[in-house]
């Protein structure tokens, strides 16, 4: 992590909220027609070509040691791999908003786990406040569904935290790419995830029968190179600058353009308490993040 993060680093980080926080839009559009598996091995696969390419355009050369390249195999699972696929799961049962919001909880499970297991987040009030009222928020997102039983729309709810939840590792986990650099380390993620999901989506849900429509087609490539490809670019150079608190801070400005957009694109109605456990996890992270004052 760099002791002062530029401007273009916070500018970057806005992108890459937006890119992600998009991704639900396109999930939710693609997921109706497309199984989730078979989404995301297209997703791994797409977003690994356009790596390649620029890859190669750049001259930079994947790594070439077995021990990075168990590092990428474990970074694919946690990044991709087990996140996406339970994202996508998750959609089929929730709207494309609350999944962003749900899934926005990442900095929080980050702040969890180092705390606890590698004790490099001082644990004090404020960073416990914050934290605590981040999953208030979350228990509000869920409402009534809490005591309603293990039924579709919580197990798509659960579904969307336990992938907030592998990205708070995934985050952990990046940093010892520094030395290997953001595009090799995209591109090597990428490639791991497409050679486990390729075969799991054709044993699990076969040879579509079926050409999906032109949205679901269009939402497919847009969130494979745009919300995949860049946004993996912008994301492993952010673990370095911002470290992984910050750059899964993007995760609050990811929850609001989830909701925007399915609001204004597929015309969903969030009730009053979406928004009111939006703020409250929005507090949360902010209470998190917020600086000390130095003496």
């Amino acid at each position: 992590m760099t002791q002062n993060p530029s401007i273009t680093e916070y500018a970057l980080l806005a992108l890459l909220a937006l890119l992600w926080g998009a991704s639900y839009l396109f999930i939710k559009i693609a997921v109706t027609e497309i199984p989730p598996l078979t989404l995301m091995a297209i997703r791994v696969t797409l977003a690994c070509g356009v790596l390649c390419a620029a890859l190669a355009l750049s001259k930079q050369r994947l790594p070439r040691d077995t021990r990075t390249w168990r590092w990428l195999s474990v970074q694919a699972f946690f990044n991709s791999i087990g996140a996406w696929t339970l994202l996508a799961w998750g959609q089929q049962h929730v709207d494309a908003g609350l999944a962003g919001v749900l899934n926005s909880t990442s900095p929080l499970f980050v702040f969890a786990i180092s705390a606890v297991v590698s004790r490099s987040t001082a644990f004090d009030i404020r960073r416990a406040a914050g934290a605590l009222l981040g999953f208030v928020g979350v228990i509000i997102l869920l409402g009534q569904d809490v005591t309603a039983g293990l039924d579709d729309p919580l197990l798509g709810q659960l579904a969307c935290l336990a992938g907030a939840a592998l990205y708070a590792c995934a985050a952990l986990y990046g940093r010892r790419f520094n030395s290997v650099g953001a595009l090799p380390t995209a591109t090597g993620t990428m490639l791991c995830a497409a050679v486990v999901l390729i075969p799991a989506a054709y044993w699990v849900d076969g040879v579509p029968a079926t050409l999906p429509s032109s949205p679901a087609i269009v939402s497919t490539v847009v969130l494979s190179v745009a919300c995949t490809g860049l946004a993996l670019l912008l994301y492993f150079r952010l673990v370095w600058t911002l470290g992984p608190l910050g750059v899964t801070s993007q995760a609050y400005l990811r929850a609001g353009v989830g909701v925007l957009l399915g609001v204004v694109v597929l015309g969903e109605t969030p009730s009053l308490m979406v928004w009111v456990g939006l703020v409250i996890s929005i507090a949360g992270v902010v209470v998190i993040n917020w600086p000390k004052r130095t003496r």
